[in-house]
C-alpha cells in the first residue's frame, strides 16, 4: 500500500511470482515504436555532400607573420663548444626534501662476561650496517632485532633465564648522532642433570650412550648437544645398526637447582649383517664386480665405514658420473637373530673415452710430448685400452696398452703392453720392440697404499749402437727376456707432495740376453730409500739414497739400454741425462772440417756401468700456493759389479714450486760442482710432482 496526497488508498496489482517475467515479451515488442525505414538506405557519395551553413567560420584569407617581440631571438645560436659546463656536486646542492642520514654508535653490555660479544657482533643487524641508517625508526627496529638475538645466543649457551633490553638515545651535543644500547642479563647457567636414552636396548649395551658425548654437570650448550646427537647417528651404523632414528629431545629445567634433565628417544633399528649386492641404473659393471671392490664378506657385521669405502673405490674407477651405495633391508634373519641387509648400488655410467696429453722438458733430455686415446671400459669390467704416441727429442714410439684394474681382487692390476719405437739417448741410439706383462698393486693419488708390488715378464728385441744410427737387422739385434720383481713400502703422507714419513723400494730383474750366438745370464738390482722431515708448518727437509748393481755379465757385453746410468731430473741434478759416469771420447761423425766451429771434432759418449750410487738432500719451503727449494745431489756410476762410493760428483741448485690440486709443478735449475769438459754449465728440469 502506498499513501497519496488525498489520503486515499490505491491498490497495487499483485507482484509476479519469483521467476515469472514482469511484462510478457509479446507485450514488450508491441509497445516499441517502429524504426525509420530510411535508416537502412545507402549513404550518398561524399562529393555530393554539402556542409550546412554556419558550421565553420568563413576563411579569413592569408595570415600575416607577426613580428617577434625580442629581436635577439632572431640572432643565430652560439657554438656549443663555447659553453662552460660544470658537473653538479650533489654534496654542494642539498635536496631539501631528502632526510638527513642518521649516524649511530653501538654499545653492548652484559655479553662480554660470558664471551659472546664477538659472536653477537658477527650476527648483529646494528653492527652489520656500520653505524648508518636512514632514520631513527630504522635504528630502533634493528635494536629490537639485536635484543632478540642476544637472548637467543645466551640461551644457546645454557642461560635460559636471560633477558635483554634495547634503547636508542640522542648523543648530547651531537646532532644526528644516536647511541644504540643492547643490555643483556645472562642470569644463571644451566647444566645437565640426569641423561637418559629411551628406546630398545642395543648390543652391546650402552653403545648409544657412549656415543652421546655429554655428561652430567656439563653446561647445556646447543651446539654440543646437536654434535653429540649427530655422533650417535654416526657411530651406531659403524657398529651394526644401519637404520637408527632419533626422536625429539626433551630437556626439563629446574630453576632452583639450575639443572636440566635430558631425555633422548632412540630407535636403533635392527642389528644387521651384510648379505649381498644389488645394482641399478646405467651400469658400468655388474654386481659381481661390485663384490670384488668391497672389503667385507657376506655375514660380516654391518659397518658404514666399509660401505663408504666401497663407494670411494667405485668413484676411483673414473667410470661414473654419479654413484651411491646404501643398505636395504631384506627381512631375512641370520642365525644369531640379526637381520641381513643388501647393499644397493645406484650407478650412472659416465664417459669412458678420453684424450690426454702431457709434456716435459729438461736440458739433458729435451722435450717430450705424449698424446693418448683411452677407453677405460672397452672390455668390462674395467678393461681399458690405451693407444699412445710419444714424440720428443730423444724418443719416438707407439705404445698399445691393455689394463684391467681390480683384476680378480681389489687393487690388483693386470697390464699387457706392446711398444715399438726409436730412442736416441746420449749413451746409445737404437730401435726396439717390446712386449711386457705385469701384475701389480700400485699407489694412486686417490689410493695411496702402504705395500705395493709388481711381478711379471718381458721380452724385447733391440738394435743399438753407442754412436751413430744402428742398422736394423736381426743379425745385430739383442734379444732379451727377463722377469720383473718389485716391492715397495710407503709410510709417507702424500704420493706427489710428501711432507713426512719415508719410502722404501727394492727391484730385482733377472734376465737372459742372446746376441751373435752368445747367451748371457745376469740380474739387475736396485734399492732406494727416501725420507721426509717437517720443521714447523712450512719447511720440509727431504733426503734420498739409491744404489744399484748388475752381476753376472761384463759391462761391454751388456746391451747399452740395460746398463745403469745416472744424471738428470730424476737422478742427479746438475748433470745432463745419462751424463754422469765414465765416458769414451770418439770422433764426431757429423764434424765438418770446412766448418769446424759448427760442431766439435770429438764426442764424449757415456759408457754406463754395472753399479751406481746416488744421494740427494733438499730443503723445501712453502708459502701459500708457492714454494722454493734448495738442493744438493751427488752420485757416480762404476764399471765394477758393486758401487765403490769414490769419485762422487756433486750438483747444486734451486727450484720453484707451484702447488695445485693435483700436485706441485716444479722447475729446477742446477749446476755441477767442478764442471768437466763437455758438461753443461746449467741444467733446467720441468715436471709435475716433487723430484722425489
Amino acid at each position: 500500500m502506498i499513501g497519496t496526497s488525498a489520503g486515499a488508498q490505491v491498490q497495487l496489482p499483485p507482484a509476479p511470482a519469483f521467476g515469472e517475467p514482469i511484462i510478457p515479451d509479446s507485450e514488450f515488442e508491441e509497445a516499441l515504436p517502429p524504426l525509420d525505414p530510411d535508416l537502412g538506405a545507402p549513404l550518398p557519395p561524399i562529393e555530393d555532400f554539402e556542409m550546412p551553413a554556419g558550421v565553420f567560420p568563413p576563411d579569413p584569407g592569408p595570415v600575416e607573420e607577426a613580428p617577434l617581440g625580442d629581436p635577439a631571438l632572431l640572432e643565430p645560436l652560439p657554438p656549443l663548444a663555447t659553453f662552460d659546463v660544470q658537473p653538479v656536486d650533489p654534496a654542494a646542492e642539498e635536496d631539501p626534501e631528502r632526510p638527513a642520514e642518521i649516524r649511530y654508535t653501538l654499545v653492548i653490555e652484559g655479553l662480554d662476561e660470558v664471551g659472546l660479544t664477538g659472536r653477537f657482533r658477527g650476527l648483529s643487524a646494528l653492527h652489520d650496517a656500520r653505524g648508518r641508517a636512514a632514520n631513527g625508526a630504522m635504528v630502533a627496529a634493528r635494536a629490537r632485532e639485536d635484543e632478540a638475538l642476544a637472548v637467543r645466543l645466551l640461551r644457546s649457551e645454557g642461560y635460559y633465564d636471560a633477558v635483554a633490553t634495547s634503547s636508542v638515545e640522542q648523543v648530547p651535543d651531537e646532532p644526528g648522532m644516536l647511541r644504540a644500547v643492547i643490555s643483556a642479563a645472562p642470569g644463571q647457567r644451566y647444566h645437565f642433570g640426569d641423561i637418559r636414552i629411551e628406546g630398545p636396548p642395543t648390543e652391546p649395551a650402552g653403545i648409544a650412550r657412549e656415543a652421546l658425548r655429554i655428561d652430567s654437570g656439563d653446561p647445556i650448550v646447543a651446539a654440543q648437544v646437536e654434535a653429540a646427537e649427530a655422533n650417535v647417528l654416526l657411530r651406531l651404523p659403524q657398529q651394526g645398526y644401519p637404520f637408527p632414528e632419533l626422536g625429539l629431545r626433551d630437556i626439563e629445567l629446574d630453576q632452583e637447582t639450575a639443572l636440566g634433565d635430558y631425555t633422548l628417544p632412540l630407535n636403533p633399528g635392527p642389528r644387521a649383517r651384510f648379505r649381498g649386492f644389488t645394482t641399478e641404473g646405467d651400469l658400468a659393471f655388474d654386481a659381481d664386480h661390485v663384490g670384488i671392490l668391497a672389503r667385507f664378506e657376506p655375514g660380516q657385521l654391518y659397518d658404514r665405514r666399509l660401505v663408504d669405502d666401497l663407494r670411494e673405490a667405485m668413484v676411483a674407477t673414473r667410470l661414473f658420473s654419479t654413484v651411491s651405495a646404501e643398505p636395504v633391508r631384506t627381512g631375512e634373519t641370520a642365525p644369531d637373530g640379526t637381520e641381513y641387509v643388501n647393499i644397493l648400488v645406484r650407478q650412472q655410467a659416465g664417459p669412458a673415452r678420453s684424450l690426454d696429453a702431457n709434456a716435459g722438458f729438461s736440458t739433458g733430455e729435451g722435450f717430450r710430448l705424449e698424446a693418448a686415446w683411452e677407453h677405460r671400459n672397452l672390455f668390462p669390467p674395467e678393461g681399458a685400452l690405451r693407444v699412445a704416441a710419444v714424440g720428443g727429442t730423444q724418443e719416438q714410439s707407439l705404445i698399445v696398452r691393455f689394463r684391467r684394474n681390480n683384476w680378480g681382487q681389489r687393487d690388483r692390476q693386470l697390464l699387457i703392453q706392446a711398444e715399438a719405437g726409436r730412442r736416441n739417448h746420449p749413451a746409445f741410439e737404437g730401435y726396439r720392440v717390446q712386449l711386457q706383462g705385469l701384475i701389480s698393486r700400485e699407489s694412486t693419488p686417490i689410493w695411496q697404499k702402504r705395500w705395493t708390488y709388481a711381478y711379471g715378464a718381458e721380452i724385447l728385441a733391440t738394435n743399438e749402437n753407442r754412436f751413430g744410427r744402428p742398422r736394423v737387422a736381426f743379425t745385430d739385434a739383442y734379444f732379451i727376456a727377463g722377469l720383473i720383481g718389485q716391492l715397495g713400502y710407503d709410510r709417507s703422507n702424500s704420493l706427489l707432495d710428501p711432507t713426512r714419513g719415508f719410502r722404501l723400494l727394492a727391484r730385482v730383474n733377472p734376465e737372459v740376453q742372446h746376441r751373435l750366438g752368445d747367451t748371457d745370464y745376469y740380474a739387475r738390482n736396485l734399492f732406494e730409500a727416501t725420507g721426509y722431515f717437517p720443521f714447523g708448518e712450512s719447511f720440509v727437509l727431504a733426503g734420498r739414497a739409491r744404489v744399484g748393481s748388475i752381476y753376472g755379465i761384463g759391462r761391454d757385453e751388456l746391451a747399452p739400454s740395460r746398463r745403469l746410468y745416472s744424471g738428470g731430473g730424476g737422478s742427479v741434478r746438475g748433470f745432463g741425462f745419462q751424463q754422469l759416469g765414465p765416458k769414451e771420447e770418439i770422433p764426431n761423425p757429423r764434424f765438418d772440417p770446412e766448418n769446424p766451429d759448427d760442431r766439435p771434432a770429438t764426442l764424449l759418449v757415456p759408457l754406463g756401468g754395472r753399479s751406481l750410487n746416488e744421494f740427494a738432500l733438499e730443503g723445501r719451503y712453502r708459502f701459500g700456493n708457492y714454494g722454493v727449494v734448495a738442493f744438493v745431489d751427488a752420485g757416480q756410476v762404476y764399471e765394477t759389479e758393486y758401487p765403490t762410493f769414490d769419485n762422487i760428483r756433486f750438483g747444486v741448485g734451486v727450484g720453484a714450486r707451484l702447488y695445485t690440486n693435483f700436485g706441485p709443478m716444479r722447475v729446477d735449475i742446477a749446476t755441477p760442482i767442478n764442471r768437466q769438459p763437455g758438461e753443461s754449465r746449467f741444467n733446467i728440469y720441468v715436471s709435475i710432482g716433487q723430484a722425489f
